[in-house]
C-alpha cells in the first residue's frame, strides 16, 4: 500500500507521537482474544480491559472486513468474512453486536441486511452441525431516558478525550443528543462488546464509506484514546488493505498518518 507521508515512515510518526510500545508487553485486552463462553464466570470477565499490546488478535483482525463489508453492502464478501470470523473465535455474539453498531454508521438497511445475512448462515452452519460460541448477554441492564443520555455523554467525553460541542451542535441540538443516546448511550453502555473492538468495527466501517475520510481520522484518534496502541492501528491498516481493498486501506493509512502527526506536533 502507497505510504501517504513520505517525509516521514509510520514508524516515525509513532516515535515522535509517543505511541511506540516495548516489544513483549502483554496481550490485548481479551474480550477479542478467545471466543466468548457461555460459563457465567466467563461472561463476568467479558469486557474488561487488559495491558496495552502491539498486535491484534485473530478475533480482532476478523471484526474489521466484517463491518468493512457490511457498511459497503457487498453481500457475498461479508458472507465470505462472517464464516470467517466464527472460525476465528468470535461468538455470535461478539459479531451480532458489530452489525447492530453499523446502523450508526451506515444505516439501518445495510444493518438489517447484513444482520439478516449473518442469521441465514448461522441456520446453515447448524444444518452442518456446527456449534458456534452464543457468547454474552450485557451484563447490566441498560438505562433509559434521560440517564441514558448522561451515561453517553460521559462515554463520548472519554472516547473524545473531551466534551463534544461545537457550532455544528448549537445548529442541530438533535443530532448531539442522537450521539449520545444512541451511540454513545445504547450501543457504547451494551459491554458484552468492548470499546477496543466496537473502535475497530469502526475504522472498519467507516473506510468503507467514501466522504468519512474526517470521521475515520476522528476515530483513529477515539481508538488510541479507547486504549489501542498505534502499532494495532497500523496493523488494522493493513489488514484492511490485504483483505477488504486498497481503498479501504489508503483512507484508513491517511488517517492514521494524520492522527499520529497531529498529535506527535502537539507534543513539539
Amino acid at each position: 500500500m502507497r505510504n501517504t507521508t513520505p517525509a516521514k515512515t509510520m514508524q516515525q510518526l509513532m516515535c515522535a507521537a509517543g505511541l511506540v510500545l516495548m516489544a513483549g508487553e502483554s496481550s490485548a485486552q481479551n474480550t477479542a482474544t478467545s471466543p466468548a463462553a457461555t460459563s457465567a464466570q466467563a461472561c463476568a470477565a467479558h469486557g474488561k480491559s487488559q495491558a496495552p499490546s502491539q498486535v491484534l488478535s485473530a478475533q480482532q483482525q476478523a471484526i474489521l472486513p466484517i463491518a468493512a463489508f457490511a457498511a459497503a453492502g457487498d453481500m457475498e464478501r461479508l458472507t465470505s468474512s462472517l464464516q470467517a470470523g466464527l472460525e476465528a473465535g468470535l461468538s455470535i455474539s461478539d459479531i451480532r453486536e458489530v452489525l447492530v453498531q453499523l446502523y450508526a454508521y451506515a444505516g439501518f438497511p445495510r444493518s438489517l441486511n447484513a444482520l439478516n445475512a449473518f442469521m441465514q448462515l448461522l441456520q446453515q452452519r447448524e444444518k452442518l452441525g456446527i456449534v458456534d460460541a452464543p457468547g454474552c448477554p450485557p451484563s447490566r441492564a441498560i438505562v433509559q431516558g434521560d440517564a441514558l443520555r448522561a451515561a453517553g455523554r460521559a462515554n463520548q467525553t472519554q472516547l473524545a478525550g473531551a466534551p463534544v460541542q461545537g457550532p455544528l451542535f448549537d445548529f442541530a441540538p438533535a443530532i448531539s443528543e442522537y450521539l449520545q443516546s444512541h451511540l454513545f448511550g445504547a450501543i457504547f453502555e451494551r459491554d458484552n462488546l468492548d470499546w477496543h473492538s466496537r473502535e475497530l468495527a469502526t475504522v472498519g466501517m467507516l473506510s468503507a464509506l467514501p466522504g468519512a475520510e474526517s470521521q475515520l481520522q476522528s476515530h483513529m484518534r477515539i481508538s488510541l484514546n479507547a486504549g489501542l496502541s498505534a502499532a494495532q492501528l497500523q496493523q488494522a491498516v493493513q489488514v484492511l488493505d490485504s483483505r477488504v481493498g486498497s481503498a479501504n486501506g489508503q483512507r484508513a493509512n491517511t488517517a492514521l498518518a494524520n492522527t499520529l502527526a497531529a498529535l506527535a506536533s502537539q507534543k513539539r
